[in-house]
């Protein structure tokens, strides 16, 4: 079993034709047949997510239940997620939590993600900061030290709604702004400046008509520059000649240091004050250690601060723990949790943002929102959006019709709870219709309220019209005037609809003032309000198409 496992390991690795795809998970099959348990992880997730073939959710429900009994951490976990969506089997939360700590106890990191997650937001569990803290810690852990090895890439997380198809195609053109910029501080006189700006037309791998002509000369002031001690940032930027890696640069910063720290912090600080943050992250290593400087771990905290606002992941990692243990800072459960947090996220399981997509692009909606729903569980707010939007777009197979708007508005809550404003409306709309919920005015209400602080013109809209009519609260003409006008100030786009619901208020206002329509009773104006309401936009277009006509006619 073990060498048939090899043997469809190192195929999958090295193939790209289906044919050999196909070949391998006959292999895979015939070694989980024989009880080999990572053949059995590896083949219950190909049936479970659609990998290289049809969706199996039966299947991988039986492999995944055999692995959980053996002892499997990613059975646990695997059959934890199944139950807290309700895929293959009953939507159970108490279940759903049992296998998720059963995972996180054997070491499965997905699962102490989502425990984490829980914990955080309080997901069928008490709100606890210290659990999730203690849960974020271990996989933040794990991620740090995959990033200080450079193994871990991040990856762009695309929005269904949004249907963008352009993954990072402006690249070139950043780089050019990039190059003009040095190219700028290169002329001012900056010497550091010009060592970085010659590395990147030397190394950059670019066509030489873009970057331009360079000198034999050049390239040996550069390599003496690297030879006399900077060979560290080689390895910070990365090139085609040396792959770029904070371990390799890490390595040589210490072999600098053992023989002359005071060197070694003198182009850091050069560097860091110019804004690179590896050179930042390396300060804040040296003030925290005390390699080199007196140890400070508030200059320390200014540097791994410093480094994370420009992009190093690492310098957030070691922010987590100074919140977490309360060294420079002010300790903060709160910091540190969110610092660890989206460390975690870095994790290569953010990986499946890209194959959930391109699943989704091909039609392969099913395994589209498996990938999805489980980075929606870890707490990715995109994830939640993109399985809700699938959810409901009624595409969806493998679950039926009364679980998808249900399962929808959850994960437009988890995502509204997060900060979308878009889901936040989404969430109004749901109790609005009565979608997967009861019809609650209030609620409705509620939500469009907190949207509107986001400067959504859509929950504007809602809200007018909720003024105008008296839905979940009181009834004020004056209001729902206020909001419609806010509306069209905020998107263009709300114009002609705003200018629709203004006119058909003014022809009600008009109609309940007219004289001619004094003897009708309160109760019949209710009825004929009642009446219009689900036809309001027609009704007022009929009277704009009347007076069009009847000016036209006059003329």
């Amino acid at each position: 079993g073990h060498q048939l496992y090899k043997m469809s390991n190192k195929i999958l690795k090295h193939s790209k034709s289906k044919k050999e795809k196909e070949e391998a998970y006959q292999l895979l099959t015939k070694a989980a047949d024989m009880g080999h348990l990572k053949a059995m992880e590896k083949l219950a997730a190909a049936l479970l997510f659609g990998y290289h073939g049809p969706q199996n959710i039966t299947a991988a429900v039986t492999l995944y239940e055999t692995l959980a009994e053996k002892g499997s951490h990613k059975g646990q976990t695997a059959l934890g997620f199944m139950f807290s969506y309700g895929i293959g089997m009953e939507y159970n939360q108490a279940k759903a939590l049992v296998y998720y700590t059963f995972g996180s106890l054997g070491g499965n990191l997905i699962a102490q993600m989502i425990l984490g997650y829980r914990y955080w937001v309080g997901i069928n569990v008490p709100r606890n900061c210290e659990a999730a803290l203690t849960n974020y810690r271990k996989v933040a852990y794990f991620i740090a030290d995959k990033l200080e090895k450079n193994e871990e890439m991040p990856v762009e997380k695309v929005r269904l709604m949004e249907k963008s198809e352009n993954l990072s195609s402006n690249n070139d053109f950043l780089d050019w702004d990039v190059h003009q910029y040095y190219k700028f501080l290169a002329e001012r006189g900056d010497t550091q400046i010009q060592v970085m700006y010659k590395a990147k037309i030397l190394f950059s791998g670019k066509n030489v008509d873009f970057w331009g002509q360079d000198s034999i000369h050049e390239l040996q002031m550069f390599c003496h520059v690297v030879v006399n001690g900077n060979r560290i940032w080689m390895f910070l930027e990365g090139s085609v000649a040396v792959t770029q890696s904070n371990a390799s640069a890490f390595k040589y910063f210490t072999m600098a240091a053992e023989k002359n720290y005071t060197e070694a912090f003198k182009y850091f600080h050069i560097a860091a004050e110019k804004g690179l943050a590896d050179a930042q992250f390396q300060l804040g290593v040296m003030y925290h250690s005390g390699s080199g400087v007196k140890k400070d771990y508030k200059l320390a905290f200014k540097y791994f601060y410093l480094a994370s606002q420009n992009g190093q992941p690492i310098a957030v990692y070691y922010l987590a723990q100074m919140y977490a243990a309360g060294t420079g800072v002010f300790r903060s459960c709160q910091n540190a949790v969110e610092l660890y947090r989206s460390v975690c996220e870095l994790g290569s399981w953010s990986e499946k943002f890209l194959t959930a997509y391109f699943a989704y692009q091909d039609g392969n909606i099913d395994s589209s929102l498996i990938q999805y729903a489980l980075l929606a569980e870890m707490g990715y707010e995109v994830a939640q959006s993109n399985s809700a939007y699938i959810l409901e777009s009624e595409q969806v197979k493998i679950l039926s019709n009364d679980q998808m708007y249900p399962l929808a508005l959850l994960l437009w809550n988890r995502a509204a709870a997060q900060g979308n404003a878009f889901a936040r409306v989404k969430t109004g709309d749901y109790h609005f219709y009565g979608y997967g919920t009861k019809r609650d005015y209030v609620t409705a209400a509620i939500h469009y309220s907190l949207a509107v602080d986001h400067h959504i013109a859509q929950a504007m809209f809602n809200l007018a019209y909720m003024y105008e009519h008296g839905l979940g609260i009181p009834k004020d003409i004056h209001l729902a005037k206020r909001w419609y006008d806010l509306a069209a100030q905020t998107s263009p786009d709300a114009s002609i609809p705003v200018f629709l619901a203004r006119m058909k208020l003014e022809v009600k206002l008009l109609f309940s003032e007219m004289q001619l329509f004094k003897f009708t009773s309160s109760q019949k104006m209710s009825k004929l309000d009642t009446m219009l309401r689900p036809h309001w936009d027609l009704f007022v277009l009929v009277v704009i198409v009347i007076l069009l006509v009847l000016l036209i006619r006059n003329r």
